[in-house]
């Protein structure tokens, strides 16, 4: 990670706080305040996580990152390559109340939310909470449910919490949606609607581990499932803390001008049809603010707004069909041509 970035030949600009900038020469990394000074640290999560998936430490650092920007993640890939593993994994890792919902296409909102039973004892109604009252909740193949129950997900989403009946009930705090969904499988499924994927901060995929990680699982696989052995690295409370920090982390009146000419120079790209919203700006800050939590700053570099870049916005922009170019070269372009003012 970079501290500065260079901007129009030898002038720096500084992205820390000015209370913690040094009077001359920056200290070392080892050196640095941490940001996590009297919390966890977060690679505590991450290093438990990757017991179970082995070789796949980016993609555990993304999700641990999106829980951190309370945000909500989308996992994207083929059957097979630890998908819903890695979703129980990061639920299992954090000392919170666990709701896995295998979506299916008769499955129904109130199955979800949860619905008001009539009891006869005292001519009443009493509400049975669904699973989405747990802290984190793993939506299986979100994709074979119809948009009537998928919709039944933004309020929660969105506002952490749910109405039913005209009545209003607060989430638990943390709250975290992770869902799976198979891209290449499309018979008896329903496609995200947009609203629904731009409510989820990230989208990854996992890809196929490298040989000799493949050659660990088997090994550690063999006899037992390491899942079932993974012992919770966090509570809610200390997940709660690094939340908060993460949010007040500084980002320089710079760096959120940079995010505002990437979106804005995603509306104009040919080939495009609806660029990056203001909420996917707000979105990619909190997930730059919770990878500099990561990285152990107090404070957020361009490097963090691009490592995140195509990982928050690259399910986002919607193309009109007349480039044969992927969202995340895009995207790629588009960094190498917009600079920090």
């Amino acid at each position: 990670m970079i501290c500065t970035y260079p901007r129009g030949g030898s002038d720096v600009t500084d992205f820390s706080p000015a209370d913690s900038r040094p009077s001359a020469v920056p200290p070392s990394p080892a050196a640095a305040p941490s940001a996590t000074g009297g919390l966890i640290d977060p690679h505590r999560i991450v290093d438990a996580i990757e017991l179970v998936l082995k070789g796949q430490r980016d993609a555990v650092e993304l999700a641990v990152i999106t829980l951190l920007a309370q945000g909500h993640l989308l996992i994207e890939d083929v059957p097979g390559v630890g998908k819903t593993t890695l979703a129980t994994a990061l639920a299992k890792a954090i000392d919170t109340t666990v709701a896995r919902i295998q979506f299916t296409p008769d499955l129904l909102p109130s199955d979800i939310v949860g619905v008001s039973i009539y009891r006869p004892q005292t001519s009443t109604f009493e509400f049975a909470p669904g699973p989405i009252f747990a802290n984190i909740i793993v939506a299986d193949e979100i994709n074979r449910a119809s948009p009537k129950t998928q919709s039944a997900l933004l309020e929660a989403m969105q506002e952490e919490q749910v109405t039913v009946d005209g009545r209003t009930y607060r989430l638990k705090d943390p709250f975290m949606v992770i869902a799976t969904q198979n891209p290449l499988e499309m018979e008896g499924t329903y496609p995200l609607p947009e609203a629904q994927r731009d409510r989820f901060m990230v989208r990854l995929s996992l890809g196929y581990p490298a040989y000799a990680d493949e050659v660990a699982m088997l090994d550690s696989q063999e006899l037992s499932d390491p899942l079932q052995a993974l012992a919770p690295a966090a509570t809610a409370q200390q997940v709660s803390a690094l939340v908060a920090a993460a949010r007040s982390l500084h980002a320089a009146e710079a760096i959120k001008q940079y995010i505002v000419d990437l979106a804005d120079a995603t509306r104009r790209l040919p080939g495009v049809r609806l660029g990056a919203s203001p909420r996917s700006g707000i979105q990619l800050l909190r997930a730059a603010k919770a990878a500099a939590l990561l990285a152990g700053r107090r404070y957020v570099v361009p490097d963090d707004v691009q490592h995140m870049l195509r990982y928050v916005w690259g399910h986002r922009l919607i193309q009109t069909g007349q480039t044969n170019r992927s969202t995340d070269e895009l995207l790629h372009d588009l960094v190498g041509r917009v600079k920090v003012r």
